[in-house]
């Protein structure tokens, strides 16, 4: 059995959902994890944040039921509403730290979520990636360059193609993969324990 944690960089329930993820993976060490980039924010959706005139009211559901924090970086960042949240970026962000530690990435997830919630750096910007990856021990110039590299691109792809196949249309969706059998076991806001629960009725 495998987990796949499904989740985009510019959701912010994902964001809300983090700590549960950090601890599932941190709880089941030998459970490996593959996590995916989805396409929420793409096309016509890849629009400036002043559109989704939801955000705000979300962000203070999401703060109330999970206790995630906006920082002030992030606020003044969307403070004019001119900012685009682009997924394809994000994701192609993700591939890149991904490639460079990928039995670290649901850390480097949870970072580059914090990235932009908390201090309110762009996921289109290749020095993001290079703060991220210097801040945990990686090749900072290395990840950026593979952030603008073609292969990038594809890997983000094939990320959207995954999530597809695994009929995941909401972010974040943890899934157990067992063989050709896929089980959700999260799906939106999730705590700890009630992850914990499907995974010991799957054990049972």
């Amino acid at each position: 059995m495998k987990l796949v944690y499904v989740f985009d960089a510019y959701c912010g329930w994902s964001y809300g959902f983090t700590p549960t993820m950090r601890q599932i993976a941190a709880r089941h060490p030998d459970l490996p994890v593959e996590v995916v980039s989805g396409g929420l924010f793409t096309g016509a959706r890849r629009k400036p944040i002043s559109a989704f005139g939801y955000v705000q009211g979300a962000n203070a559901k999401i703060s109330e039921l999970t206790g995630a924090v906006f920082g002030d970086g992030y606020e003044k960042l969307i403070a004019d509403g001119a900012f685009v949240m682009d997924s394809e970026t994000a994701a192609r962000g993700m591939a890149a730290l991904r490639q460079a530690a990928p039995e670290r990435s649901v850390d480097l997830a949870a970072a580059l979520q914090d990235s932009f919630y908390r201090d309110g750096l762009s996921l289109s910007d290749p020095d993001t990636y290079r703060k991220i990856a210097r801040d945990h021990g990686l090749d900072g110039n290395r990840v950026a360059a593979a952030f603008t590299a073609p292969q990038a691109r594809d890997a983000a792809a094939d990320d959207f193609d995954r999530a597809a196949r695994l009929g995941v249309n909401a972010y974040p969706t943890l899934l157990a993969v067992i063989g050709d059998r896929v089980v959700p076991l999260a799906r939106g806001h999730s705590s700890t324990d009630e992850v914990e629960q499907h995974l010991a009725a799957l054990s049972a």
